[in-house]
């Protein structure tokens, strides 16, 4: 039986699991992905679970056996006492995408977190421009070229829309959705060609329907909107796309468009996001990645941004998978 070096510790929160998995395969390595499933403790304080399996559903535990991988990648503070349980019990080095909490900060060989969460460096802390993806070159390429093909009748340039929805801290108000389709409108009709429009899983019924009855004055439109089942263009939309505008209510979101390379324009209007999505916005736009919609649509390019190959680099580096 082949033995992945690399586990991915992946739990119910879709966006951390997508950073872990975009790590992993900047590795290159084979890898294996744990679906890792909590009890009622894991709102416990890491100070209570340690290094343990405490919190962590029966049946997740079960599926921990045997080969034991060189490198564990993990994100977010519910999965920290299981990657530090697996130091601990089975010596696996461990990969930490942003902060796994106090107390256990060293036990991590490296903690990739982002600028905007101004955390502390240390010896094992790096800091990344956003966060990281799966939105790699090869990715990219290959998903562009199904899309492409599929999108060949549309005239171009192709300008993306990739909407997100409400959070846990804000909504999206239709008012707000009605000056994002008036800005979209506009920078479609100043660059010419097609409107390509993807809704995500956040967006939900009403704000989708809203968006779609909105965007129907674009001359060449196509609109999809998200599901559980069928082809996603998402990401082949980021790889074909002449220009993109993203709403700035998703960090990893913003984070995949500027893995384009060309003009990116985001969606930040007072009320939509909080402090460190705000700061995120800002680094982008200081940086030359992006700017806020509605600003200068002359285009642009700038080099492809994706945090996942800089971990993934420091991962090689500091040697985390030998042995």
């Amino acid at each position: 039986m082949r033995q992945e070096r690399v586990w991915v510790l992946g739990d119910d929160r879709p966006g951390n699991v997508a950073q872990c998995v975009g790590v992993a395969e900047a590795l290159g390595e084979p890898f294996r992905q744990l679906d890792v499933r909590y009890t009622i403790h894991s709102n416990w304080h890491n100070l209570l679970r340690a290094s343990s399996l405490f919190g962590i559903a029966r049946r997740s535990r079960r599926a921990l056996t045997p080969p034991w991988p060189v490198l564990a990648i993990a994100a977010g503070r519910r999965t920290a006492p299981l990657a530090r349980w697996l130091k601990k019990r089975h010596g696996v080095r461990l990969v930490q995408i942003m902060d796994p909490g106090w107390p256990g900060r060293g036990d991590f060989d490296l903690i990739a977190t982002p600028r905007h969460d101004q955390m502390p460096l240390a010896a094992n802390i790096i800091e990344t421009i956003g966060s990281c993806h799966r939105a790699s070159p090869a990715l990219l390429a290959r998903e562009g070229a199904v899309w492409a093909e599929r999108l060949a009748a549309l005239p171009r340039p192709w300008l993306v829309l990739s909407v997100g929805g409400a959070t846990k801290e804000y909504d999206f108000p239709l008012a707000q959705a009605h000056q994002l389709a008036r800005q979209t409108l506009a920078l479609a009709q100043s660059l010419g060609g097609s409107l390509l429009v993807a809704t995500s899983r956040r967006s939900g019924g009403v704000l989708t329907r809203f968006l779609q009855g909105e965007l129907a004055a674009a001359p060449h439109l196509y609109f999809h909107p998200w599901s559980p089942r069928g082809d996603n263009p998402y990401l082949g939309f980021i790889a074909c796309a002449d220009a993109l505008v993203v709403t700035g209510d998703s960090m990893n979101m913003c984070s995949e468009a500027c893995a384009n390379g060309g003009p990116v324009f985001i969606f930040n209007p007072p009320g939509l996001v909080n402090d460190k999505h705000a700061r995120l916005h800002q680094q982008l736009f200081d940086m030359g990645y992006a700017r806020p919609l509605g600003g200068d649509p002359t285009p642009w390019t700038h080099p492809p941004l994706n945090a996942a190959l800089e971990v993934a680099e420091a991962v090689r580096a500091r040697g985390l998978l030998t042995g």
